[in-house]
């Protein structure tokens, strides 16, 4: 690198710091562009005459920079006017570059400035490769075997054409796809039993901001929010970051139990379909129940419908928003979870004046989710793609989850399950001696992955012997053989042998 490919008055930034000279900063600039490797081993810099005016000071204070910077070890003079960045400037000179680094940076403490620190708070973790994993138990991924990829090529090859690409190119500030909204309205809601207005939807990146922008707009450190106990954890999280009082709320095999708690919330989580972790389904009089004790307290509730369209066992309950007539149900949904979660597209249907406050706070942060996603999905909906992916994966889920309960019945009978009527993980128990979260780096050299069940838990001493075993990504052969590595890692103190990511072992 040559002095003439660098912007040098940005890499050199001079202030009216009395504390510090000219020389100094000059000095403390060039050794840390230095330390950060913006500036290479022999890398040439300005003569001292060139780099004093374009700095706008005298040459001498250059001079005396480069000088001092040779002496520490930065430099190497190969001429009285050539100058080069020292190959080993980082080895000889470290004891230099931490004095220059002093002189010329007052870093913030960021400890201090910081009011939050999500990334500190407890949340289902995975390797970035999990895919390369033989037994991968994760939840919330896709299996792309199951991607309908011809007919998605179709829907996106639609919205390349001309006329259809200056619908959706321009910045539309907090609207949604119309043809998105349209087939939402015609084919989505009303199989969950909803009917809704424009003006009563709101398209998200993912259900995951759906969650957030409801939490900014109702939640404070005055106000509670009652949560299932276990539940996903980054609505927790989410809950926290506005400082709103958590109460957990047991639940039982009909879903969330309506205790006296309910009478000193605000606001209520839940989700009916398939609750995550456990799975429960809400039953229909839970429901009635739950939407009953909402208009006595007077409490706004959140539905957050996972995977409601994954029921493979008896017939699908209607949303708990079909049976709200009070318009106190904020309900979540996803168009993109069970296809493909990378896609990022969610919805919210509620009442237009939350919508409405809730679409001004989305445009504050993201505007509006990518438009030619918006229309992709549109026309995979319209096309009638995506129920007749969803079908494929009901018939590939099915077969999972019933091959997983086997493994478990077989290998680890000592388990306690309900076998999963939709959705796409099973929730266990195992006996109270049993720590999956000691295990999960053993499983692993086993190319065994799962979700240790402590992280559901809003407790400080949670148990650790519950379990999620996610079957959306592991093909139907591989989950006996997974359940068995399963088995052998919980009652081995180690492992006998690492085995190949790529490769499942052929015999444990």
């Amino acid at each position: 690198m040559s002095a003439e490919d660098i912007l040098w008055p940005q890499l050199i930034v001079l202030s009216n710091r009395p504390d510090l000279t000219l020389q100094a900063q000059v000095r403390g600039a060039i050794a840390q562009a230095v330390i950060d490797h913006r500036l290479p081993p022999g890398t040439t810099l300005p003569s001292s005459r060139r780099l004093a005016e374009m700095l706008g000071i005298s040459r001498n204070t250059v001079v005396s920079a480069y000088d001092l910077l040779t002496l520490d070890g930065f430099l190497l003079a190969q001429s009285r006017a050539r100058h080069v960045v020292n190959p080993s400037a980082l080895e000889n000179a470290s004891q230099a570059a931490g004095k220059q680094s002093e002189i010329y940076r007052r870093r913030p403490d960021w400890n201090t400035r910081l009011l939050h620190a999500p990334s500190r708070a407890r949340h289902v973790t995975k390797p970035v490769d999990w895919y390369n994993y033989p037994y991968p138990f994760v939840y919330g991924q896709p299996d792309p075997t199951l991607f309908p990829t011809a007919e998605w090529r179709e829907a996106v090859q639609l919205t390349l054409r001309s006329p259809v690409i200056r619908t959706w190119a321009g910045d539309q500030v907090d609207a949604d796809d119309p043809v998105l909204i349209e087939q939402l309205i015609k084919q989505v809601l009303p199989r969950r039993g909803i009917w809704a207005s424009q003006d009563q939807i709101l398209i998200t990146i993912g259900a995951q901001q759906a969650l957030y922008l409801t939490a900014a707009l109702l939640l404070n450190r005055e106000r509670t929010v009652g949560l299932e106990q276990p539940c996903y954890p980054d609505i927790r999280n989410v809950c926290r970051q506005f400082s709103a009082h958590i109460v957990g709320l047991p639940m039982d095999r009909e879903g969330l139990s309506l205790t006296a708690a309910l009478a000193d919330c605000d606001l209520l989580f839940v989700q009916p379909s398939h609750q995550n972790p456990t799975s429960v389904t809400t039953s229909l009089s839970r429901r009635r129940e739950l939407l009953q004790a909402a208009a006595v307290h007077d409490l706004l509730v959140v539905e957050d419908d996972y995977d409601s369209e994954l029921t493979f066992a008896g017939e699908a309950s209607p949303a708990l928003k079909a049976l709200d007539q009070d318009d106190r149900v904020i309900y979540i949904g996803s168009l993109s979870k069970t296809l493909a979660p990378g896609l990022r597209l969610g919805y919210m249907v509620a009442a237009p004046e939350f919508i409405a406050e809730a679409r001004a706070m989305r445009r504050l942060t993201v505007r509006h989710p990518p438009s030619n996603n918006q229309r992709a999905i549109a026309l995979f909906l319209q096309l009638g793609h995506y129920h007749t992916a969803i079908k494929r994966l009901i018939a590939a889920y099915r077969s999972r989850a019933t091959a997983l309960a086997e493994g478990l019945r077989l290998h680890l009978p000592e388990m306690a399950f309900d076998l999963p009527t939709g959705g796409s993980a099973l929730w266990a128990e195992g006996p109270p001696e049993i720590s999956f979260d000691s295990k999960v780096k053993m499983a692993a050299k086993l190319g065994l992955l799962f979700d240790p069940g402590s992280v559901f838990f809003d407790h400080p001493d949670p148990p650790e012997n519950f379990v999620r075993l996610g079957y959306s990504s592991i093909p139907v052969e591989r989950i006996d053989s997974g359940i068995r590595a399963l088995a052998r890692t919980l009652y081995s103190s180690a492992p006998s042998g690492q085995h190949s990511r790529q490769t499942p072992p052929e015999s444990l």
